[in-house]
């Protein structure tokens, strides 16, 4: 059974439709990234999923209860973390967790074990005492979703979790997303930043102007990218030796590729999954002089999956190294 249930969801604003039609499940125990454009609906789904909006028409069951007869019950069963949130500067760490766990309806005497958990749980342990103003940017959006943990929710609703952050930061942020996933927590991230999507997720959401392009486990993306819809596509990732100009070139000659996506040493091919353009793909890369050092079937990645969907219908599936990267903000 699906944690949520979603089902033709509609939400309007003067003169225009956030979403139209909106139909999905989410799997538990999965980490899910939502991507799209801006304005394309991210936001306004992942506030209908939180009951903050209510949709014009359409349905949303949570953990088989619809979540707009039981809001309350609801909310006791969710995370959510707005893209721009607020702390209360003034209280320290233990006091803005123990302020949460309260209105979540944790009862004062589990409060404290309830705040050690999700203090430990982001890394925050150790700055329990300080106030949120003195910590650094990193530290306040690990206290934000600590906020949103604290009382141990099945669901947690990321919106641009990452946006601000320094590299490093980032880097943990991810490894935190990763950890809440291994303990049991089912999770949708919205971000812009897709190379880090990837370093997490199970499954891609795809929205563009309110409607779902895509929704598919990571795994069996690929067959969305490139010719025909019947056509099932695979990923294959070709390591060489050393940076060759000719890398994209001699890949882009190979008449079976849909998409080609190169990243210095390493390029993504999406091609027929038969075993014999398999091969030729593999034949075609030595005999062009490339040093083959690692030839597999791989996932796509969160980005090539996106422009891929993107663009197909504009270049036939083929695209440039410089292809890959950030979505337009």
């Amino acid at each position: 059974m699906s944690i949520i249930a979603a089902e033709d969801l509609v939400y309007d604003y003067p003169r225009t439709r956030a979403l139209d039609g909106v139909s999905f499940g989410i799997e538990r125990g999965t980490i899910t990234a939502l991507v799209g454009p801006n304005g394309a609906g991210k936001t306004t789904l992942l506030r209908c999923l939180a009951v903050l909006d209510r949709p014009a028409a359409g349905r949303i069951r949570l953990d088989g209860i619809d979540v707009a007869e039981h809001p309350r019950e609801v909310h006791r069963k969710l995370g959510y973390l707005s893209d721009f949130y607020g702390l209360y500067d003034d209280l320290t760490v233990r006091q803005c967790l123990t302020y949460h766990a309260a209105i979540h309806d944790i009862a004062a005497d589990g409060q404290k074990d309830a705040v050690e958990r999700a203090a430990s749980r982001m890394d925050l342990a150790e700055l329990i005492g300080r106030r949120a103003a003195q910590l650094s940017r990193g530290q306040r959006q690990r206290l934000a979703i600590a906020q949103s943990i604290v009382h141990d929710p099945a669901l947690l609703l990321l919106d641009e979790p990452a946006a601000g952050l320094d590299p490093e930061a980032r880097w943990k942020l991810s490894s935190l997303i990763a950890e809440l996933a291994k303990g049991g927590m089912t999770l949708i991230v919205s971000s812009h930043i897709l190379s880090e999507l990837e370093d997490y997720s199970t499954h891609v959401m795809i929205i563009r102007g309110g409607r779902l392009v895509l929704h598919k486990p990571l795994a069996e993306a690929s067959s969305e990218i490139g010719g025909a819809a019947e056509t099932r596509q695979t990923c294959m990732r070709i390591e060489i030796a050393a940076p060759d100009d000719g890398f994209e070139r001699f890949l882009g000659r190979f008449a079976p590729a849909t998409r080609v996506a190169v990243h210095g040493t390493s390029a993504s091919v999406f091609i027929p999954s038969d075993a014999q353009t398999r091969v030729a793909l593999l034949r075609h890369c030595v005999q062009s002089g490339l040093l083959v050092t690692g030839y597999t079937e791989d996932r796509a990645r969160v980005e090539e999956i996106y422009f891929a969907l993107a663009q197909g219908g504009e270049d036939g599936g083929k695209s440039k190294a410089g292809d890959a990267g950030k979505a337009p903000r």
